[in-house]
């Protein structure tokens, strides 16, 4: 279904538009699922979720299939069309109720305080603003709701961190469907007023050489409560 503007008629613009790179990616990311050992890791990051969650940037829907029985919907957000489709046909298969919706991180299009979770899977490197759109998942958590993350970015030595701000400023972004290798996830969600729960360094692969996107974050955090 093509969406269309209400003011003027005319097809809405997808918020991101990388057709040659959402199908490079779907394929890879399938492979990553037992070769980079990426299934282990979707297990761990939903484990023990409840309730109403929001996923930003579901990509293909590969997270679907492992949100456990407790979950009562899952709102999943993705930008891009090709990777929209294939989620879904994901949802089509999940054993819980997955909603697919087209819309920007930045701009979340749901209401204020309406989910238990939120889960953000490989997404924050190549939004164009971190910080607007943490602060977008900060307003759509209920107090006390949890962030699951997985995110890749700055890592390694001097030499590796230059390495990764060298391919950021050049080919990276444009090969890689606007993504980023030099953010700091961690220090994003701080700044964006989350309190930080457990987490730990995860490394893809996490055997063999070290890329300059091997250098990951896996854990959980969560919006204030109301005092």
């Amino acid at each position: 279904m093509r969406l269309m503007s209400a003011r003027t008629g005319n097809p809405v613009r997808d918020p991101v538009h990388h057709p040659l790179f959402a199908r490079f990616y779907a394929r890879c990311s399938v492979r990553a699922e037992t070769g980079l050992g990426m299934a282990a890791i979707r297990e761990r990051l939903l484990l023990g979720l409840s309730g109403r969650v929001i996923e930003i940037g579901a990509g293909n829907g590969l997270n679907f299939a492992r949100y456990p029985g407790s979950v009562a919907e899952v709102v999943a957000i993705e930008p891009e069309r090709t990777l929209r489709q294939l989620a879904v046909e994901a949802a089509v298969r999940a054993d819980v109720p997955v909603d697919v919706v087209p819309g920007a991180a930045e701009a979340l299009p749901v209401k204020s305080e309406a989910f238990d979770a939120a889960v953000c899977s490989l997404v924050l490197c190549s939004v164009r603003d971190v910080r607007r759109a943490l602060a977008e998942v900060h307003r759509v958590l209920r107090p006390g709701g949890e962030l699951r993350f997985f995110e890749h970015g700055a890592g390694g030595g001097t030499a590796m961190r230059f390495t990764q701000r060298a391919l950021d400023r050049t080919v990276w972004p444009l090969l890689s469907g606007g993504c980023r290798l030099s953010r700091e996830p961690v220090a994003e969600l701080r700044a964006a007023g989350f309190e930080l729960g457990p987490y730990r360094r995860v490394f893809l692969p996490e055997h063999g050489p070290r890329l300059p996107s091997s250098y990951c974050v896996l854990g959980v955090a969560r919006k204030p409560r109301e005092s």
